[in-house]
């Protein structure tokens, strides 16, 4: 017994340098996987703020403001479960991450250079083709947290996205006073360069292939625990890009907004997302997902009749409060609830599958809402959005898994 004790004494003694060094190994890549994820969102949306006027100054229609922002949602929903398939097939997924890196800054350069609503056009679906990226990389993040901690690992992506989005979102005034819009575009091209470069120290264990099965996508799809939380992620970010990334800059300029005032106001909506994402465990521990996904969706609803009866940029600043809290409850409460009970070898798919039906919500939001306020005008735009995210989204919630 006492031979057996200290061989095992002995087997554990020289383990421990393994275990050091693949903990330090697992440190470095969350590291660099973080910064990797801040100046990617930095990337998509130093622009972003003003990107509404821009578009509305090219095009001059509500209508192609909104089918043109809508762009961006869409072409993520097209290639994300693409994405997501073919990384499990391929069993790598940095080739995609570090192709998303490079297409966020084409797409920047296109929409810098676009003098016609085509060009808009196409500029923002190559943004939008660069959002498939995401998928990879909250896999590939999440992958790195235990299966327990998932809801933690998405609220640790969401404060880094958050964070980058806050950065961009306050450059974004000063750099069209310095240089006109186009700045900020090639702005995003450096960014994007940058992380191209960093990301390509990360280091990546090839995993066994994973052929394309339709049947399991159809009976991921089919889960009720994959599928409600998707559905209400689509509704959300619908409210999000439909509100607060479309119109309210549009409406703090008739208003008698800056470029700054725009820049500032996406920052607030963005850091309190970040705040939102930042608590949500600790909430989410106190009252559980089903309520906190409801109280979202009261936010949502407040934030957007805000929004409908402004009158002053005051008002615009309370309604992009309560929105950016409610989509930093929703958007990682939804994210780990979509992927907590997916086994290991089937995330990829089951993200993607979520990643692109809230997408789909990007696509509808600013889509539809720029026919409903070209037809009625933004204010009852704004109303219609409010009371969808009241009703579906608070009765959606009352549908999802109790624990």
């Amino acid at each position: 017994m006492a031979a057996n004790d200290a061989i095992t004494a002995i087997s554990g003694a020289m383990d421990e340098p393994s275990d050091i060094a693949a903990s330090a190994s697992r440190k470095i890549t969350i590291t660099l996987y973080s910064i990797v994820i801040i100046l990617y969102w930095m990337s998509q949306y130093v622009y972003a703020a003003s990107l509404p006027s821009y578009v509305q100054s090219k095009t001059g229609t509500l209508a192609s403001v909104g089918l043109i922002l809508s762009m961006y949602g869409l072409w993520q929903a097209i290639v994300r479960i693409p994405v997501g398939i073919f990384t499990d097939w391929v069993g790598w997924r940095k080739p995609f991450i570090l192709s998303g890196l490079l297409l966020a800054g084409v797409g920047a350069l296109v929409l810098g250079a676009s003098e016609s609503a085509n060009g808009l056009m196409f500029g923002r679906s190559i943004t939008g083709l660069a959002a498939g990226a995401w998928v990879p990389m909250v896999v590939a993040f999440s992958s790195l947290f235990p299966a327990r901690d998932s809801v933690r690992a998405a609220g640790y992506l969401i404060l880094f996205q958050a964070s980058g989005r806050i950065v961009a979102s306050v450059a974004n005034g000063p750099l069209n006073n310095i240089g006109g819009y186009q700045l900020a575009f090639y702005a995003a091209v450096a960014v994007s360069l940058i992380s191209l470069f960093i990301a390509a120290f990360i280091r990546e264990q090839r995993r066994p292939s994973q052929r394309p099965s339709a049947d399991l996508i159809r009976k991921l799809f089919l889960r009720k625990d994959v599928l409600i939380p998707s559905l209400l992620a689509a509704l959300a970010q619908s409210v999000t890009w439909g509100v607060s990334l479309s119109f309210i800059p549009i409406i703090a300029k008739q208003l008698g907004g800056t470029d700054n005032t725009q820049s500032l106001l996406a920052a607030l909506a963005v850091g309190l997302l970040a705040v939102g994402s930042f608590v949500v465990n600790f909430i989410t521990s106190r009252i559980g997902p089903r309520r906190v996904v409801a109280l979202s969706f009261v936010l949502f609803f407040v934030g957007s009749v805000l929004a409908a009866v402004a009158g002053s940029i005051a008002t615009l600043v309370l309604s992009q409060i309560c929105l950016g809290l409610a989509l930093g409850f929703s958007y990682p409460t939804l994210m780990g609830l979509s992927i907590r009970l997916v086994i290991d070898s089937e995330r990829t798919i089951a993200m993607g599958l979520h990643q692109t039906m809230y997408a789909m919500g990007m696509f509808i939001g600013p889509a539809a809402s720029g026919v409903l306020a070209q037809a009625f005008g933004i204010s009852k735009m704004f109303a219609v959005f409010a009371f969808a995210a009241l009703l579906l989204g608070y009765w959606g919630a009352q549908t999802l898994e109790k624990n």
